[in-house]
């Protein structure tokens, strides 16, 4: 395989290499994914994204979403905002229908970067999905000093944990053990929130597949889905995340989830064949 062009962007520090696949095709397999996800000997990213063709009516791409430990997901918030700043800068469109496995999602620019229509928040139980049937509002989950969660599925599943400090918690602890809790199938992103005020929340993150990321946009959207149904917060909210704030805004009238904030180039490069070439890791 010749070198590969790369971009290596960002929303909010959770950073991404981003392929372009439109014109000729790209397979990455998970090995190769870990490689380049390597911060020592590759890249470094919380994930891959590859930018394809899409055949589904309405959609203009398809982005495919690899996390760091190579497993395939569902959606990506901040992903999302990242590939549709590029794409329309690419063909100076200002809005662009975005393609996932979670579905199709609407993504337009806006003042200090794009926002995205997440679509419906999703709230039953094998929407998440749970082993067994649960009241998503106050799941059976616990942790430590961590109990109580609210589940919701954003195309990826989130366990939401309110606390009364979220710099307090030691997140790479609890994380990984909440993530694989037999009550989650398909593992759980984990996030903190605090309550700052009914327009304000403070959110953190352990990421499936990734660990402990600067922000994550489905997890801040899960987050405020999760403070409104508590009763916490008002339908539009700013997230404080380590790497900065998302506008978050619940729609009452069809429950879809817009979350705007910025979409950040770092630099572009190529993927060295030995690197793509390099034997699998055993």
């Amino acid at each position: 395989m010749d070198g590969l062009p790369f971009w290596k962007m960002h929303g909010l520090g959770n950073d991404f290499v981003v392929l372009d696949a439109r014109e000729r095709p790209i397979t990455i397999h998970p090995d190769q994914a870990r490689r380049i996800a390597n911060r020592h000997r590759g890249v470094g990213f919380d994930q891959l994204l590859v930018i394809e063709p899409t055949q589904t009516p309405g959609a203009d791409v398809f982005m495919r979403i690899l996390n760091a430990d190579g497993t395939e997901s569902g959606a990506c918030g901040n992903g999302t905002r990242c590939v549709a700043a590029l794409v329309m800068a690419d063909t100076g469109a200002e809005t662009l229908a975005v393609e996932t496995r979670a579905g199709l999602l609407e993504c337009r620019t806006a003042p200090g970067g794009v926002t995205v229509d997440m679509g419906p928040a999703r709230l039953g139980w094998q929407d998440i999905p749970l082993a067994h049937e649960a009241d998503t509002l106050h799941l059976p989950v616990s942790s430590g000093a961590l109990s109580d969660p609210v589940g919701v599925s954003m195309g990826n599943p989130h366990a939401i944990f309110f606390v009364p400090d979220a710099e307090a918690v030691q997140i790479d602890g609890v994380g990984p053990v909440l993530e694989h809790d037999p009550l989650f199938p398909e593992r759980a992103n984990i996030g903190v929130v605090q309550v700052l005020g009914r327009d304000r929340l403070r959110y953190r993150v352990w990421e499936r597949g990734v660990g402990v990321t600067q922000a994550c946009g489905s997890g801040a959207c899960a987050g405020a889905v999760a403070a409104i149904r508590r009763g916490l917060a008002d339908r539009t909210v700013f997230v404080v995340l380590d790497g900065g704030d998302l506008l978050i805004e619940w729609r009452e009238s069809d429950g879809h989830v817009l979350m705007t904030g910025p979409a950040e180039t770092s630099f572009a490069g190529i993927l060295s064949r030995d690197l793509l070439d390099a034997p699998k890791d055993a």
